[in-house]
């Protein structure tokens, strides 16, 4: 039987933030499983049925206010039952792609509903969408996005600091960058014109306690003739340290890396300052008394989503070289520039907890109802189910960069006729398609069942099971492996080398 844990420190200085966490401390001890290795099961099939009747059914009245938001809403049901191996019959995926394909702006990109503006969120959450069910061919959705229009979209809402607004009109901000770098990639729209200063903005964006914010303020020479010239510095961050705005930057950076390998030796590279960013995610795992979930913000309360925006940035450092060495495949030298001389070969991934990450998305993440949520005693609802399965996903798998699949992968490289920036692409490509996960190095707390990804299935407004799958989620894409692949060979026309089967 676990031992009671010990409730957080108190100066004895009454406040609303001790407040709250003294009642959230309150209601997680209640939460505590009997045996710290023997949490709750995932329940699957509430889960399912949660899922299931929001999709066929249509959401409860008190989604009204995520008018905007229908992309999101489908892709993280869509993306839900893709981690727990659910797959839609050909009807619902037909359905699915047909209302996804009425988002999409005459103009280019996608909007969050019909005839609502290009917006670079609901842009990313469509096409993901379409990675998921959608198909090559007439009525398939995936040819039938107009890319031309998206890529003038890009480039119009694009700024001269390598930040984007996430539409016409709107305000800067880091995950609308995550977004449009995710779908670039996915649909083969590349170029070093997109690309040019968003590293130097992604710099621009890590704060004093090493996470990352939501924009900074760029400042310029007041140039007597001619336009004014972007300033390298000052360029503060405008807001604190935020779990989502952290892993969009992280994982931002991470696809940059092919770009920034291909400038010139000569060019000043940006850099982050990985030790800061580190030491703020490991103090983003809360304690025992919190059962190890993750907060998103100093002195905040912690929230089943982080498990995947915080949890899920330990993979992405990973395949920096940073957090040790765990899973490379080789003798290579990582794409990333360290900070001085600091070496991480002595740092594994026991800086976070992954069994207690798991025990709190089981134990406090699961809704009696289905579904799963924030903490107790909150509601279900889709946007959580997503982040705590995929958070579970995260801390049950290594995924690693391997240099020996990017061999192979640049090894079956053809060039498609009328192609542009091929050595750009070519290493997006690869690097986007080499993650791999270790084999043997899974740890799932509890019964195997409580695994993502362990099967297959078809439903027709009810689930079936069928053979075993290993298919890890894509750290920096949010998507399964298979679904990642699917599309960028398509738009790619290229042909992936099949991984070797698991013994």
């Amino acid at each position: 039987m676990m031992r009671q844990p010990r409730r957080s420190p108190h100066d004895s200085y009454e406040t609303e933030t001790t407040d709250h966490q003294a009642e959230t401390e309150t209601i997680l001890l209640k939460h505590l499983p009997l045996s710290p290795d023997s949490p709750s099961p995932l329940q699957r099939d509430s889960h399912l049925q949660f899922l299931i009747r929001n999709l066929i059914q249509g959401f409860p009245s008190r989604y009204i206010s995520q008018d905007a938001s229908q992309p999101w809403l489908l892709y993280w049901t869509l993306q839900s039952f893709s981690v727990m191996g659910v797959a839609l019959d050909p009807n619902n995926k037909q359905k699915a792609i047909d209302t996804i394909m009425a988002w999409q702006h005459p103009d280019g990109g996608f909007g969050g509903g019909p005839g609502q503006a290009a917006h670079l969120l609901p842009t990313y959450a469509a096409v993901c969408a379409l990675a998921i069910v959608g198909r090559p061919g007439p009525g398939g959705g995936w040819d039938q996005i107009d890319r031309e229009k998206m890529y003038k979209f890009f480039m119009s809402i694009k700024q001269s600091d390598g930040a984007f607004l996430v539409a016409h009109h709107a305000e800067v901000d880091v995950r609308g960058t995550y977004c449009l770098l995710v779908t670039v990639h996915l649909l083969n729209m590349l170029t070093p014109e997109l690309l040019e200063g968003i590293p130097g903005f992604i710099m621009s964006c890590q704060t004093y306690e090493g996470g990352f914010s939501s924009a900074s303020q760029p400042y310029f020479s007041a140039e007597p003739e001619g336009p004014p010239i972007l300033l390298d510095s000052p360029r503060p961050p405008l807001g604190e340290a935020h779990g989502g705005y952290t892993f969009c930057s992280l994982a931002s950076w991470v696809m940059l890396q092919p770009y920034l390998a291909l400038q010139k030796p000569s060019l000043q590279r940006p850099s982050l300052n990985f030790k800061a960013l580190l030491r703020w995610l490991v103090q983003m795992q809360g304690s025992e008394i919190e059962l190890g979930g993750f907060k998103g913000r100093t002195n905040k309360l912690v929230d089943g989503c982080y498990s995947w925006w915080v949890g899920g940035c330990f993979a992405l450092l990973s395949s920096l070289g940073i957090v040790g060495a765990h899973g490379r495949d080789d003798n290579h030298e990582s794409s990333t520039a360290h900070e001085g001389d600091e070496s991480w070969d002595d740092i594994d991934d026991s800086l976070w907890d992954r069994a207690a990450l798991q025990r709190y998305i089981l134990c406090a993440g699961q809704h009696p109802a289905g579904g799963l949520r924030d903490k107790p005693p909150k509601a279900a609802d889709s946007y959580h189910t997503l982040y705590c399965l995929a958070g579970l996903s995260a801390a049950q798998h290594n995924v690693f960069l391997s240099s020996t699949r990017q061999d192979a992968i640049v090894h079956g490289w053809r060039t498609p006729a009328g192609s542009k920036h091929e050595q750009l692409r070519q290493a997006c490509f690869s690097h986007s398609l080499s993650w791999t996960e270790e084999e043997g190095t899974s740890r799932v707390l509890g019964a195997q069942n409580n695994r993502m990804v362990i099967f297959c299935a078809n439903f027709e407004c009810r689930v079936t099971y069928g053979g075993f799958m290993q298919n890890a989620t894509h750290p920096v894409f949010n998507l399964t492996m298979t679904h990642t692949e699917g599309m960028m060979a398509h738009f790619y026309k290229q042909t992936i080398p099949s991984r070797p089967k698991k013994t």
